[in-house]
């Protein structure tokens, strides 16, 4: 499968974990970052049901989505694509646990390390002084917090079975996901290594303060409450900043997205 095709259709792999919510991941070990030693053993399932977990078996990208096919895609759109696809499939096993708050920190470690991955490229391909500065603030700011959730995560096993809030949790995480994945994609494609940075950032910044918001609708550890309100704090001033440096450096070559399409709190044609 080429490189282009790995990032599955979102709405289709979303189904197929909620219909398997009440199910652990069979194993992590073929994650690209892997965290077994931080999560308690999961709950097996039999190799059928981890086999149909798999977000990306039957589902390649349709010609008329929104990724290159490898002859027109650049080094730097395949790191972003490759980060953006090992961020799904983590979230993705995120989101099915059963207890809220191990589900927001398993899915938001996965949400902070795209973000480190993204910030990684954009000081490897970017030139812009304020973006580069904002990378390397992202990587400092949020290794800590992968840090801090690891260790929850480490003395923290999911719940036996589904809590009350268990479902509504996990389709609110669903929809999130199906809104940053729609402008993160475009975003990534952008021509201009800044600019791409800043577009696919945006989003995933204005997802992690929905996710956020969820943990504290549903969360009940005061750690993880905690830590979603801060990362609300912190994230909201830097979409702010991504918004107007947006606004101040696009050009008619930026494919930006319509603002229609952009998720909730996203501006994507604001203007100066």
């Amino acid at each position: 499968m080429t490189t282009s095709y790995r990032f599955a259709l979102l709405a289709a792999s979303v189904t197929a974990a909620l219909a398997l919510s009440a199910c652990q991941p069979a194993a992590e070990g073929t994650k690209a970052t892997p965290i077994a030693e931080v999560m308690p053993p999961p709950i097996a399932v039999p190799e059928s049901d981890a086999d149909a977990m798999d977000p990306h078996a039957g589902h390649d990208m349709a010609a008329g989505d929104s990724m290159m096919d490898d002859s027109q895609m650049t080094d730097m759109h395949r790191d972003y694509t490759e980060s953006m696809s090992n961020m799904h499939d983590e979230m993705m096993i995120g989101m099915t646990y059963n207890d809220p708050d191990t589900a927001f920190a398993k899915s938001m470690l996965g949400h902070h390390r795209g973000a480190v991955d993204m910030a990684t490229i954009e000081l490897k391909y970017g030139t812009d002084p304020t973006m580069r500065k904002l990378a390397q603030d992202i990587i400092d700011s949020q290794q800590v917090e992968i840090d801090i959730m690891r260790k929850w995560l480490a003395s923290h096993p999911d719940a036996a079975s589904p809590k009350p809030e268990t479902q509504a949790m996990q389709q609110a995480y669903a929809d999130g996901m199906d809104a940053m994945n729609n402008v993160m994609m475009l975003g990534i494609a952008d021509p201009v290594a800044d600019m791409a940075f800043a577009r696919g950032m945006m989003p995933h910044h204005v997802s992690a303060v929905d996710m956020a918001k969820v943990q504290l609708k549903y969360g009940k550890d005061e750690e993880m409450r905690q830590l979603a309100q801060e990362i609300i704090d912190a994230q909201e001033s830097e979409i702010e900043l991504m918004q107007d440096w947006i606004a101040t450096h696009k050009t008619d070559d930026n494919v930006i997205p319509d603002k229609t399409n952009a998720p909730e709190g996203v501006e994507a044609n604001k203007t100066s």
